[in-house]
């Protein structure tokens, strides 16, 4: 399906078109921002017919929106709907935004007879909204029920953020977030890299020559990043990737020893290691991590059907995972985090039942529920056309059921976030047992604390007392962070020094 979307103001199109393409996901979506042609031809003479000769190249619907002169206007072509509404030239900006995204929501709800889980909201962040309506003194309901009428956020989803909200305060209450920061060092190494990845992740077969460089540069780079965070708390650090256990256990001994040296690591509530992938954990790995004193770590199946991790270029069996989980177990980790994927290529409900039932059987205490978020650089979305006779679905029936089986191992959903083109536009929770909730996931994701990054791909968020955030990030690729580590330091320490925060 091809969409033409025209509007006058690039201020609202954003918004707007991440709103329609919410509406039809896997669209071919054209936005052009300037002179909104209204009146007797409000789409430039567009045809949706066959007699232009030109059917091939002509859309299939399009949208034209006009925000000038105290109104807001729609039209929808073919159809001829128009909707308009008048609003006030003082009002303010996010304001405004909020009225003509509402306006545009109504309009596709009407058109297609279907709402949408999170409404009109477009942002990553629901359960921050959800906190400053508390925060204005709301109680929870009061505040679900706002979000319903300002964002039309549906009932359940709307309890969903407010509660997440209350469990994020209590689980944050004490800790120093101002006086403190967290680190995280991201492993840019997998040994395979699947079919939805954008991390900029390298398959460590062929850069496993590349690792001991890396891991000089990222020393380099953390001895920086000690000199400057000088004085203030470690809250929690968070070893991500790719995948950090793809490297060989002497190699993460090596940086975990490192660690151990530079920074007062008996200060982390939290110190996390994904070891994602079955296939990169071992006994001597688990060893490494123990003795490095880590307290969490994630063992992601993303789904116990082993028809799909081949499709999704995952190279190991459900088998694998099973006994991963087992080996940590008996080397003494308590705090173990499993990862699945709802909408992956072929898996409706029967097979996401299937993934549910292996997970509760295994028990672990934290549980992440991702829905399918089809990126722009993910080979599944650059060669969609191959996949296309699959289907990718997601439905609140399947989310509830995640949902049935946490509650079912005594968990309780702590924090929750968003992606553009979501599978079924729904969400990403986390669930954990009570006291194995992930700090450093809340902090990030509700931009809580400063957080200092270290590595390719590494982003660091300097969070200002105002509320501002400021941002370093480090370059993608490996040969550049290799080459440019130096540059990754500046910038860093420019943005530190910009926000205020390191004098």
């Amino acid at each position: 399906m091809k969409i033409k979307i025209t509007i006058d103001t690039q201020k609202f199109s954003y918004d707007i078109y991440h709103l329609i393409q919410a509406f039809y996901p896997g669209a071919e979506l054209e936005m052009t921002v300037g002179e909104t042609p209204f009146g007797e031809t409000p789409f430039g003479g567009i045809s949706f017919g066959e007699e232009d000769g030109c059917r091939e190249n002509a859309p299939d619907l399009a949208f034209a929106v006009r925000t000038s002169g105290g109104r807001f206007e729609l039209m929808m072509e073919p159809g001829g709907e128009h909707e308009c509404i008048d609003y006030r030239a003082d009002m303010p900006a996010a304001g405004q935004k909020n009225q003509l995204k509402r306006l545009v929501y109504s309009s596709l709800v009407k058109k297609n007879g279907r709402t949408l889980p999170w409404g009109d909201l477009s942002g990553i962040r629901p359960v921050k909204l959800a906190e400053e309506l508390l925060e204005g003194g709301a109680d929870r309901s009061a505040a679900a029920r706002k979000m319903t009428e300002l964002y039309c956020v549906s009932e359940e989803k709307a309890a969903l953020a407010c509660g997440i909200a209350e469990r994020e305060k209590r689980i944050l209450s004490g800790l120093p977030l101002e006086e403190g920061y967290s680190l995280y060092i991201n492993i840019p190494f997998c040994p395979s890299i699947c079919l939805y990845c954008t991390f900029g992740s390298n398959p460590i077969g062929q850069w496993e020559r590349a690792v001991d460089p890396y891991l000089a540069a990222l020393e380099k780079e953390l001895l920086a990043i000690r000199d400057l965070a000088d004085g203030k708390r470690l809250t929690s650090v968070y070893i991500g990737g790719g995948t950090p256990t793809s490297i060989r256990p002497d190699q993460m001994d090596r940086l975990l020893a490192f660690l151990g040296r530079t920074f007062p690591m008996e200060e982390p509530a939290e110190f996390t290691v994904e070891a994602g992938r079955p296939d990169t954990i071992t006994e001597e790995m688990l060893g490494v991590l123990r003795d490095h004193h880590v307290t969490r770590i994630s063992i992601n199946p993303q789904t116990m059907n082993q028809k799909t991790l081949n499709l999704i270029g995952r190279r190991h069996r459900t088998e694998d995972i099973i006994r991963a989980f087992a080996l940590a177990r008996t080397a003494g980790f308590d705090n173990i985090n499993m990862d699945m994927i709802v909408g992956l290529p072929g898996e409706g409900e029967a097979e996401v039942s299937r993934t549910l039932e292996a997970v509760r059987k295994l028990g672990p205490d934290g549980f992440t529920v991702h829905s399918l978020a089809l990126k722009r650089a993910a080979r599944l979305n650059l060669f969609r056309d191959v996949y296309a006779p699959i289907s990718f679905e997601n439905s609140g029936v399947i989310m509830d059921r995640a949902a049935e089986t946490a509650t079912a191992m005594g968990m309780e959903p702590y924090y929750l976030y968003r992606q553009k083109n979501m599978a079924g536009n729904f969400e990403n929770v986390g669930y954990s047992r009570p006291g194995c909730e992930c700090l450093y996931n809340i902090l990030v994701m509700e931009e809580k604390q400063t957080v200092l990054g270290a590595g390719c791909g590494a982003a660091s968020k300097f969070i200002r007392k105002d509320g501002r955030v400021g941002r370093a990030a480090d370059v993608k690729s490996l040969t550049e962070y290799l080459n440019r580590t130096d540059e990754m330091i500046s910038r860093k320490l420019a943005a530190a020094r910009a926000s205020g925060l390191f004098l």
